[in-house]
């Protein structure tokens, strides 16, 4: 049976993606299963893999993007007890998921309620469990805590925005204008960052300094980030916009700023959050901390901001949404409609 899957043919623009047919379905191993997927995303990061500048994949094209995914059990490999096929599960891929089939480790696989549709389950595998490790594992946010998010519109703003809601977070974010209804609406205090000094804004509002920023941006927002903290604040960032895009910095140069600073015990601190990283040293947490999400997802508690839902084939025009920053939200590509 033949299969389509998307790959990046070469290194560079949404263009570089192109659909391919196999011939035949993946076989799983020893120990793995097969997916039929059902949903996957296209997040920052798939367009960071997308033009060769993401440190963490060494791959070279072609090869499918595709950082997380649901699906459903399509086949087990030999040995494999603790699934069955039909079930629902949910992974994070790092690359591999623009795809209608793919073989997974087993025991790397969460399986999804059935009352949550893969729309909204693929929205919480990357982003919500980003958020709620950075509040809850890799730093420890108090409730009532003071907080600001950059980017706060996008799919990991707007689930530190709901999970910060559920712990009564006082929350600035920096966003466009046109995002500020939205943002007001998610429980925050929005700053223009085009047309406002978030620094000169936060340290008018809270003279005392803040306790965290959140800052997927990098390069030059590092040093002022750090500026509007308390002295035991702290910065956590975890992604590169500018500086991945050669605007203002360079990923590799702002991992060393972060060193650099906490060597100086008298000031606020700043850590560096990779989930990859994370869920390599602590795998158990990965797969807790996402069914305690999907719990609060089918209580109601949290809803994921969901863009725009596009099928796999619009990859390529997903791509430019998300680096063009169009969408409020995750974008998802269904697969296997």
């Amino acid at each position: 049976m033949a299969y389509n899957r998307i790959v990046i043919s070469k290194f560079g623009a949404p263009e570089q993606l192109k659909k391919v047919r196999e011939k035949e379905l993946p076989v799983p191993k020893k120990g793995e299963v097969r997916i039929k997927v059902l949903a996957t995303s296209a997040c920052y990061t798939d367009t960071l893999i997308r033009r060769g500048i993401y440190p963490a994949v060494r791959d070279k094209p072609p090869f499918s993007p595709g950082y997380d995914l649901v699906g459903v059990v399509d086949a087990l490999g030999e040995g494999v007890d603790n699934l069955t096929i039909g079930q629902k599960v949910a992974d994070l891929t790092v690359i591999g998921a623009y795809t209608e089939y793919i073989c997974l480790d087993s025991n790397s696989v969460v399986v999804v309620p059935e009352d949550i549709p893969p729309v909204e389950a693929v929205s919480l595998v990357l982003t919500y469990v980003t958020a709620y490790q950075m509040l809850h594992r890799f730093i420890q946010v108090k409730e009532g805590d003071v907080i600001l998010i950059h980017a706060c519109s996008g799919a990991v703003g707007t689930a530190l925005l709901q999970l910060g809601k559920l712990m009564n977070l006082k929350m600035y974010g920096t966003a466009s204008k046109s995002k500020h209804q939205f943002i007001k609406a998610m429980g925050a205090i929005p700053i223009d960052y085009n047309k406002e000094d978030f620094a000169a804004v936060i340290k008018r509002s809270e003279p005392d300094g803040i306790d965290f920023v959140f800052d997927p941006i990098g390069g030059s927002y590092f040093p002022r980030s750090l500026s509007v903290l308390k002295k035991k604040g702290t910065l956590v960032a975890y992604g590169y916009q500018n500086a991945a895009s050669g605007k203002d910095g360079h990923v590799v140069l702002d991992f060393f700023k972060i060193l650099f600073w906490n060597l100086m015990p008298t000031k606020p601190s700043a850590k560096f959050y990779i989930i990859t990283s994370f869920r390599k040293k602590h795998p158990d947490w990965f797969k807790e901390d996402l069914k305690l999400l999907f719990e609060l997802l089918s209580a109601k508690k949290i809803k994921p901001v969901i863009g725009k839902v596009m099928s796999l084939d619009q990859a390529a025009e997903a791509h430019s949404l998300v680096e063009n920053y169009k969408v409020e939200g995750k974008v998802v590509l269904t697969v296997n409609d």
